[in-house]
């Protein structure tokens, strides 16, 4: 049973990110301002803070198993400083095919002074909405991560959501490890939105 508190929180939540995709549409012409207003309470009353996502492959490991897991994630309207943190599991278009995604851990933001391990890299400094995303797992190289190492860095605006939940089996379920603040931000969307089964059938393995 979800309290009450939970889901003042929640609702809290969910207006924010109504006014914040709203905004989003009004400021690239989508919508006109009188219709701003009805755009708040549509986003509002329909939908979900979240959706599943579908991921495979050794990157994430053991953060998400290679063979594949169901994610839920939450959805980021616009991504900035403000609303996803170092530290936390993202989905971002892949810089190499933008009608994929990838995820990835964000690792730094602007303002972050990067320092290669190669000497003859000269260190440089993240610019404005810029962040830097690393590959969970440390057996793999740089080029198999596919990560910033690679690619490097990506605009935040390539975020599209935080990955909250992590289905790896019917059995092996459970919070994904991110920023304790981004957590805490997460934890009413996750209690309201969190459907195991609903999860469950949408596995691929």
């Amino acid at each position: 049973m979800v309290s009450l508190s939970t889901w003042l929180r929640y609702i809290a939540h969910k207006l924010e990110y109504s006014v914040s995709l709203s905004w989003k549409s009004y400021t690239r012409g989508q919508i006109a301002d009188r219709e701003v207003g009805d755009a708040v309470w549509k986003n509002l009353f329909q939908g979900k803070l979240t959706y599943l996502h579908w991921n495979k492959g050794e990157e994430m490991a053991p953060t998400i198993a290679g063979q594949g897991g169901a994610l839920l994630v939450r959805k980021i309207p616009a991504a900035d400083p403000t609303r996803v943190f170092v530290g936390d599991v993202v989905v971002l278009k892949d810089p190499d095919n933008s009608d994929k995604y990838l995820v990835r851990r964000m690792a730094a933001i602007e303002g972050y002074e990067m320092v290669s391990t190669d000497e003859k890299d000269e260190p440089f400094v993240l610019e404005k909405d810029q962040c830097w995303v690393l590959a969970d797992n440390e057996n793999l190289k740089a080029k198999e991560a596919n990560d910033s190492r690679t690619f490097g860095p990506v605009p935040m605006t390539d975020i599209v959501g935080r990955v909250i939940y992590c289905l790896k089996t019917a059995v092996d379920h459970g919070p994904v490890q991110n920023n304790h603040f981004s957590m805490r931000k997460d934890s009413p969307v996750l209690e309201v939105e969190l459907d195991v089964d609903e999860m469950a059938k949408s596995d691929k393995s």
